[in-house]
């Protein structure tokens, strides 16, 4: 069954917030001014830094919540289940370059 355009967009709002209070919590010089979750349907990058954001967390975010990245959840929990170490899955599409993938929580720690 296909989910609501509205509950699409709720869902992709709430991961923007997440991602927002992710960023000011590591950063607590930041204020939500620096970084801000930008309106659904928007041009541009999901979240807006300011020069002093950009230079604390010098990353252009664009989030994505759906249900078809499943799989990447799969090699993540694979990772996880390998040993104590902070799990890391590389995926690659066809044609593709490989990307690297961490939770939200393992990355922000990391860039500590």
């Amino acid at each position: 069954m296909a989910i609501s355009t509205a509950a699409a967009k709720a869902k992709g709002r709430n991961l923007q917030k997440k991602v927002r209070d992710a960023v000011l919590a590591a950063h607590p010089s930041l204020t939500e001014d620096d970084v801000r979750s930008c309106p659904m349907g928007s041009n541009g990058e999901d979240i807006q830094l300011s020069t002093a954001a950009k230079a604390a967390f010098p990353f252009s975010v664009e989030c994505k919540a759906r249900a078809k990245i499943a799989l990447v959840y799969d090699a993540l929990g694979q990772a996880r289940s390998q040993n104590d170490l902070t799990p890391l899955a590389v995926i690659k599409a066809d044609r593709k370059d490989a990307l690297v993938v961490l939770t939200l929580e393992d990355f922000m720690r990391l860039l500590k």
